[in-house]
């Protein structure tokens, strides 16, 4: 398990430190402490509760092999950000944040493989028969998409989740990331909305040790998922040869004692496009555990079982996911690869 943050830690590093009280967002009362000097302090021990339950969230996506964006365009948050992601082979936006980043990523996917053909073009030799000027036209685009896109550029698909760094500046990724189902972890200070956020942070968004020390536990549980999804995946390999004639002949028995007995272990939810962590805990209180479970039930079922869950999650657009489900459930990984990658967040 990732090394637990002690409030010493935050406290040392300035976590507690919130905006001016003329400044604060009502909303963000839960999470204050008190005021001081006139500057709100944040409830350090709410901080660290708020963080082990988004580590563990981000240590599933992790595990389950999808991506985690993380998006940091402030000056004191770009190098820290871009380290840490970096370290555990994760995507980030450290520029200017692209517009239609997510809700268009057609097109943002078009730049990337220009920058991609760029390349080719000056392994090929292609490169070399094209004048000074454009050569120089060339080396500049490709400069300019290394530098807004580079960090991208081995996202193939949506990513499972953001993570966001001020969600203040960075209001116009949160938006997107609500019109595609996109679940929303972030560090929030006091001055910025906690509502449209799924996993929040309460926490100092402006000071460089903050951002690196909530940076650190953050990445420290998404390698741990990281780990735990190698070893599984070099555990079935080794023993994948000898477990498959028993597996199939306890699967043989099970289904003639016992046909409709549904799955106890229960699938993992977040592979369908759309479901987060959060939605995944809903439908399981609700009884619905499997794939099969799941591609049962209409989509006015599943809007039924949101809108009782509250108004953040009556929004959602859970049209797709029975036929998502349908897919899992019959094994069809690739097929549902290739419809996710056709689709905007699982939004036909």
């Amino acid at each position: 398990m990732a090394n637990k943050v002690e409030v010493k830690d935050l406290l040392e590093a300035g976590v507690h430190f919130g905006h001016l009280t003329r400044k604060w967002n009502p909303n963000m009362a839960p999470y204050i402490y008190m005021e001081r000097n006139g500057i709100h302090v944040i409830n350090l021990y709410k901080t660290v509760a708020k963080l082990e339950e988004t580590n563990e969230a981000l240590k599933k996506i992790a595990a389950s092999g999808r991506k985690i964006l993380f998006v940091a365009t402030k000056k004191q948050a770009k190098d820290i950000v871009a380290e840490k992601a970096g370290n555990v082979n994760m995507p980030y936006i450290t520029e200017r944040w692209p517009g239609g980043m997510l809700t268009n990523f057609v097109t943002i996917r078009k730049a990337v493989k220009k920058m991609a053909s760029i390349d080719r073009m000056k392994k090929d030799g292609t490169f070399n028969t094209l004048s000074k000027k454009e050569r120089l036209q060339v080396d500049r685009l490709r400069a300019k998409l290394e530098k807004n896109l580079g960090s991208i550029s081995e996202m193939t698909r949506l990513p499972a989740a953001l993570f966001i760094v001020d969600t203040m500046r960075e209001h116009i990724a949160v938006k997107e990331a609500q019109k595609l189902n996109i679940p929303i972890f972030a560090m929030v200070d006091t001055n910025s909305d906690p509502r449209p956020i799924d996993f929040i942070v309460p926490s100092n968004d402006d000071a460089s040790k903050s951002i690196e020390v909530i940076m650190a536990s953050v990445t420290a549980a998404i390698a741990e998922g990281l780990t735990e999804r190698k070893s599984e995946k070099q555990s079935e390999k080794e023993g994948g040869d000898e477990a498959k004639p028993k597996e199939k002949k306890a699967k043989v028995a099970s289904e003639e004692k016992a046909p409709k007995k549904a799955s106890t272990t229960g699938d993992d939810l977040t592979k369908i496009e759309g479901i987060g962590p959060k939605i995944a805990e809903i439908f399981q209180e609700a009884g619905i555990n499997t794939y099969a479970d799941l591609a049962d039930k209409s989509e006015d079922d599943l809007k039924d079982i949101l809108t009782e869950s509250g108004p953040r999650y009556a929004s959602k657009n859970p049209a797709s996911w029975p036929k998502q489900a349908q897919m899992a459930a019959d094994g069809n990984w690739e097929e549902l690869q290739e419809w996710q990658d056709s689709v905007k967040g699982g939004i036909e």
